[in-house]
């Protein structure tokens, strides 16, 4: 789910409101309570720390038209309309509605996507539960409007919890749904969306504009939402739960007793659990920050996650995806994890229930080389810098959409967590054959412990290396153990 909001906001945002101290060990609570101070007990778990990289998936009824992006069930009543009248014909006969039906998802199967996940390097993996569309993707209560009763008529969400527990990973849940409020035109009696008989789908009654106003939803409207939570909590008992923004809409009674539920069915299955929020959205240190396509220029006492796409032009799946490449992908992680952060990255999965083989290939990928480099990554923490290079990291929501790449002179950092061990990877390879590491010089007086040996993990040969006041150089030696990224490992 996708809203840009400005550089400056964002930065100042990010100057008042990330923690800026690491979190104190303080005692877990016997219960939360439903206010903000009760909430600031909440501890990032070590697991989420430890992990460093899941998967999820965006699939739903907005994948059957394949067009533009995951967010073709508000354009096609706007935007695109014309278009889509065009191709299906008057929004009154055809909405969004008439899409669940070729929502078969007949090749759907859990089990291989949770074991394409764990091929991957993940160490947390689920769905979107319920996106901006309404559509929830469990065996509901709440709603007639879900995956069991209509399209797949399976419990997405409950088969993929068995699924991902089964294959050793930790299970995550995400949540859009508080953008429903005038995500459709149910003011507009020449589409299907005002028709009251819709409104488990379309949401309620609004009047136009409602969409981009900023006021906090009604009472009944936030009161479904967080039931909606709680549901899913109370029956798969998912390991993180993750809210796309505009949760601060929600009004903050609801807000509260959702997080609060939801920390204490942690504390009642002895399960480390992790909220993650975006923006604003819930106080600092009531849970774990979480940034859209975007990241941090430096490192983060506090743990914090990023959420990110194998495609640039869209989260759900479309005709004409645009991958990123496998080694941006690794560049993207090993940056995000030498500033203490975890990598979320979502796939999008056709409508059949089928994973694209490109996607497939750049995962595969990506397990190969976590394969060889995962000692530098999997439950390492930051070093005193997390590393150098003439890449300049642009900061704000989705600025990702906006950074032009890394480059052979950008090298990041992380450490074992006993600190015995520095981790040097090189985000491309020097042309030269040597890395140059000016850091690590003993000028820099960064590194204050004399090296007992050097390594290229997935290699079993003598490292040639030397250093002066300027920098640490290291020679790569034939063959290279992998394809893309390569990490020096440094015992101390």
């Amino acid at each position: 789910m996708k809203k840009r909001i400005s550089l400056l906001l964002f930065s100042l945002f990010v100057a008042t409101t990330i923690p800026t101290l690491a979190q104190e060990a303080d005692e877990t609570p016997d219960a939360f309570q439903p206010n903000w101070k009760s909430l600031e007990a909440y501890q990032c778990p070590e697991w989420f720390q430890d992990a460093k990289f899941g998967i999820y998936a965006h699939w739903g009824p907005y994948v059957v038209p394949a067009h533009k992006s995951e967010w073709y069930s508000h354009y096609m009543y706007f935007n695109y309309r014309k278009r889509q009248e065009e191709v299906y014909g008057p929004l009154k006969d055809f909405g969004y509605k008439d899409f669940i039906p070729d929502f078969t998802g007949e090749k759907f199967d859990a089990q291989e996507w949770a074991k394409l996940y764990k091929r991957a390097g993940a160490k947390f993996a689920g769905p979107v539960a319920e996106h901006a569309d309404g559509f929830t993707m469990w065996d509901s209560e709440l709603t007639e409007w879900d995956s069991m009763q209509m399209g797949p008529k399976r419990d997405v969400v409950g088969e993929l919890e068995k699924a991902v527990r089964e294959q050793g990973m930790k299970f995550v849940t995400t949540f859009h749904h508080q953008w429903l409020w005038g995500w459709y035109p149910t003011y507009d009696e020449t589409t299907d969306a005002s028709d009251p008989k819709y409104s488990g789908l379309y949401g309620p009654k609004v009047e136009k504009g409602q969409f981009t106003n900023t006021a906090v939803r009604d009472k009944p409207f936030c009161q479904l939402w967080q039931e909606k939570v709680d549901e899913v909590v109370e029956k798969y008992h998912p390991d993180m739960i993750w809210f796309d923004t505009r949760t601060n809409l929600i009004q903050e009674p609801y807000r509260l007793k959702m997080a609060a539920n939801f920390y204490n069915s942690g504390l009642e299955d002895n399960r480390d659990v992790i909220l993650t929020y975006k923006n604003q959205d819930m106080m600092p240190g009531t849970g774990t920050f979480n940034m859209e396509r975007s990241r941090m220029r430096e490192i983060n006492p506090d743990p914090w996650q990023t959420d990110t796409s194998i495609a640039s032009n869209s989260w759900g799946y479309v005709e004409g995806l645009k991958y990123y490449s496998t080694q941006r992908l690794l560049q993207d992680l090993v940056d995000i994890v030498s500033k203490n952060g975890c990598v979320l990255l979502n796939i999008a999965p056709r409508a059949d229930g089928t994973i694209p083989q490109e996607q497939v290939r750049r995962l595969h990928a990506m397990g190969d080389w976590l394969n060889i480099n995962g000692e530098a990554i999997y439950a390492t923490r930051p070093w005193k810098s997390f590393g150098e290079g003439p890449a300049i990291i642009p900061e704000g929501h989705l600025a990702d959409l906006h950074f032009e790449g890394f480059s052979a002179e950008d090298i990041r950092f992380t450490q074992s967590k006993d600190g015995k061990s520095l981790y040097v990877i090189c985000l491309d390879m020097p042309e030269s054959g040597k890395l140059i590491v000016k850091s690590l010089g003993s000028d820099a007086g960064l590194l204050d412990k004399t090296p007992q040996a050097v390594s290229l993990l997935g290699s079993d040969a003598e490292i040639e290396w030397e250093s002066d006041g300027e920098a640490m150089t290291f020679v790569f030696p034939e063959p290279l153990p992998c394809d893309h990224l390569y990490a020096f490992k440094i015992k101390l």
